[in-house]
């Protein structure tokens, strides 16, 4: 009986003796968590590919204005205007603006209520082209803000180019080919004795020229709408 008890203590001591020599396991650390991987933004798109020049004609409460606009030279700038063109939006817009200098001057229309995403800026310095006469630019505010406006230069206004004065300049992107009549006409116009905040002062048209119609002439088709899966 003893006998037993002895072996059986001798084995419960063996086993603690093993159990003491076993190393002791370290606690798990948390592993660290990863950073947030955020997704990479797609490319920009691509400058869209157009015809060298696109032919349109803006008919207004004046008479005909055709204008040629310079796709390969500005082709951000020449398929915002073409998108106005496309959908209607420049119909029933206005030449509101008539700004007069001792050279001639400029015309201003806007979209009236249509205005799409602001576009990137085409510097003249990036297109070669320059405010000469007839010369249709984008109205904007600062850099990246040009929309749905547009201004047609009497006399060659190329103040308005990027230059040592202004680094930026305003984006040309085509030029008047026929209608240049009317649009002195619209220069010429009445200018409203109103007051305005903005500065404009003696630069507003007393009665806007309207837009009646906006549309490709040259055979040249908008591209096809883009559908999604329903």
């Amino acid at each position: 009986m003893r006998r037993h008890f002895l072996m059986g203590t001798l084995a419960l001591a063996a086993t603690h003796l093993t159990a003491c020599f076993q190393p002791p396991q370290a606690a798990k650390k948390p592993e660290p968590k990863k950073p947030a991987v955020m997704p990479t933004p797609p490319p920009p798109p691509p400058p869209p590919v157009l015809p060298d020049i696109t032919t349109v004609a803006l008919e207004t409460s004046k008479g005909e204005i055709v204008v040629e606009l310079y796709g390969k030279k500005a082709p951000i700038t020449v398929a915002n205007f073409l998108r106005y063109v496309d959908t209607g939006k420049f119909e029933g817009a206005n030449f509101w603006r008539a700004m007069k200098s001792y050279k001639g001057g400029f015309v201003q229309a806007t979209a009236n209520g249509h205005k799409f995403a602001p576009i990137t800026h085409e510097s003249t310095k990036m297109t070669g082209l320059s405010h000469t006469d007839g010369t249709i630019s984008m109205a904007r505010y600062d850099v990246g803000t040009a929309s749905n406006g547009f201004t047609i230069s009497v006399g060659d206004m190329t103040y308005m180019d990027a230059g040592q004065d202004d680094p930026d300049g305003f984006a040309a992107f085509g030029k008047v080919t026929k209608g240049m009549d009317v649009v002195k006409k619209i220069l010429n116009g009445k200018i409203t004795k109103e007051k305005f905040e903005s500065g404009w002062d003696g630069q507003m048209l007393a009665e806007p020229v309207t837009i009646l119609s906006a549309k490709r002439i040259d055979g040249s088709k908008p591209p096809a709408p883009v559908t999604t899966p329903d």
